[in-house]
């Protein structure tokens, strides 16, 4: 079953975000726009090229309204020694989320049992704590998260405006569709 349009269960982890341990809940989520970036471990190789992406891009989420979370099934005290250690992860200003007891990766379908890992997932979820999308895949392939940011800002617009869908390839300020009969065939 696809979790798309479905609410995020109840949850409650500890991250570190800007110098400091937090708690985050579902409740963290209600209210804004969120983005939970799921990654393999702390310490590898290809994650931090993904937390650095997510880190030159924060701004622009920022200005969307909306939250990043980087997920890894490892401790919020590792978090906090990789944030230090690694120049790449040491740019996040986000919280770096620990989920040691693999409930977030098992909630969002991103676990690997055998090795107790989670894939690259990539979750926008709404104000009200629906996913909007998601995308999922293999761990020897890092995203994109400018692509991360446009589907956030294609979900925010078909939210604001219902009726309309964004085409494909679709950025902010370009021509949306209105679907009707008279589209059939004609695109």
């Amino acid at each position: 079953m696809s979790l798309i349009n479905t609410q995020v269960q109840p949850f409650k982890v500890n991250a570190f975000h800007n110098g400091e341990f937090i708690e985050v809940t579902d409740q963290s989520l209600q209210g804004k726009w969120s983005v939970l970036i799921f990654m393999p471990a702390a310490f590898t190789f290809n994650c931090p090229t993904e937390i650095e992406d997510a880190a030159n891009n924060y701004a622009e989420f920022q200005k969307a309204g909306a939250e990043v979370y980087i997920v890894t099934t490892d401790t919020h005290f590792s978090h906090k020694v990789w944030h230090e250690t690694s120049p790449a992860v040491g740019k996040a200003q986000f919280p770096l989320i620990g989920d040691p007891t693999h409930q977030l990766t098992n909630a969002f379908g991103v676990h690997i049992a055998e090795e107790g890992l989670a894939l690259r997932g990539t979750f926008i979820i709404n104000p009200e704590g629906q996913i909007k999308t998601l995308e999922i895949h293999s761990n020897e392939i890092a995203r994109d998260v400018g692509e991360t940011l446009r589907k956030l800002k294609a979900a925010q617009y078909t939210a604001a405006h219902p009726g309309e869908v964004c085409p494909a390839k679709w950025k902010e300020g370009e021509k949306t569709l209105a679907p009707s009969l008279d589209l059939v065939g004609k695109i």
